[in-house]
């Protein structure tokens, strides 16, 4: 809640939607790899109303806001480094080694050939964020569509760079002017983008495109994040005017492509709502987000393999649906939830919830329970 001591960023974040729309964000993705997996053509239609490209923008802006805030409100380097840690390794650990070793059960080769130099490979490159380098596991989704384990990691490469990147960030403001540098990254991380995309058109070659997505073509999302974090207040008087020349500039850039403009404007809009209006604690729960994130892409490739729901792409659907909700609450209170510290908002949320469950459950001054 906010009160009269309350900075004015601290009381505009009192209470925010940053969970829900990671949420959405997620599921976006997943319901999208669902389509783009098993080539159902039913299911086209969730990639003619659903992008997850846009979804993974959203996630670097609000990486970018709220990874900016928790290195400002950390009382270390050290501190900072801990809660990063905490948050994004457990999880991913668990999942790449669920695959590592889980998957022998469907590989088409013998145990003994599954667990070779290839699969220590895979190991070794996934645990340390360069997926690309072997994305794949012998015998493993080979007679798929795309035989990748999880090719939605590529992404946490880009996070964990992200999290490196900021107190680099953060020491640059202190000593030179914030918002030139902020414009300087944003410009430079949007010229490396259309240039790796341009050589990549020009020569047909695919790498390039690759490339143009990669860390410095994202950081326009992730500095987007960042102003609008350091510049709240100004951000939060104007805010009306700020989503309406956003919303005019992704309209615009739908038809005519407005790429130095583009990613502020997303970003514009991904704060506004993740701060306006307030919809309620999607995270006293827990945030699923991440589990979600993580594990939906081999658990469709999974039902892709097995041929389940093969003439029925509805109930496809609904199956990876239930089981990654399933598989995401099950690594956030088998796995991410206890590496946080407890001053987690998401850990004190559950203690609130549970200290309001044994109050409400607490005999009243003269009854006796049974």
């Amino acid at each position: 809640m906010s009160g009269p001591g309350l900075s004015p960023q601290e009381h505009w974040l009192a209470r925010n939607n940053f969970d829900l729309l990671r949420l959405l964000f997620a599921g976006t993705v997943c319901l999208v790899h669902a389509y783009d997996l098993s080539r159902f053509h039913e299911l086209a239609w969730i990639a003619s109303f659903l992008s997850s490209t846009v979804a993974v923008k959203g996630f670097f802006v609000v990486s970018g806001f709220l990874i900016f805030m928790s290195y400002e409100r950390s009382s270390s380097l050290a501190a900072y480094t801990g809660k990063r840690v905490r948050r994004i390794y457990p999880a991913y650990f668990t999942v790449v080694m669920l695959c590592a070793l889980g998957l022998v059960f469907v590989s088409t080769h013998a145990p003994a050939e599954f667990f070779s130099l290839a699969w220590l490979k895979y190991c070794l490159a996934n645990l340390i964020f360069l997926n690309f380098l072997q994305p794949t596991l012998p015998g493993v989704f080979e007679g798929n569509p795309l035989a990748a384990v999880n090719g939605a990691l590529w992404t946490l490469k880009i996070e964990a760079m992200f999290y490196v990147s900021v107190p680099v960030f953060a020491y640059l403001f202190r000593k030179v002017p914030r918002l030139p540098a902020i414009m300087f990254v944003y410009c430079a991380s949007v010229l490396y983008w259309v240039l790796l995309t341009a050589i990549a058109e020009r020569m047909g070659n695919g790498l390039y495109h690759e490339l143009a997505r990669q860390l410095p073509g994202q950081l326009s999302y992730f500095m987007s994040g960042a102003f609008l974090y350091y510049y709240l207040p100004f951000f939060v008087r104007h805010k009306v005017n700020f989503l309406a020349v956003a919303v005019v500039v992704l309209v615009i850039n739908r038809f005519i492509p407005l790429v130095l403009l583009e990613p502020f404007a997303l970003a514009v809009v991904v704060v506004f709502f993740g701060l306006f209006p307030y919809l309620g604690n999607f995270g006293k729960h827990g945030d699923f987000s991440y589990g979600a994130y993580i594990l939906h892409f081999p658990i469709i490739q999974l039902l892709v393999q097995a041929g389940w729901f093969g003439d029925s792409p509805a109930l496809f659907l609904a199956a990876v649906v239930v089981a990654v909700t399933v598989g995401a609450v099950l690594m956030w209170d088998c796995v991410e939830k206890r590496f946080l510290f407890r001053s987690s908002h998401y850990i004190a949320a559950g203690t609130e919830k549970l200290r309001h469950s044994e109050a409400a459950h607490m005999p009243l001054p003269g009854h006796k329970e049974a």
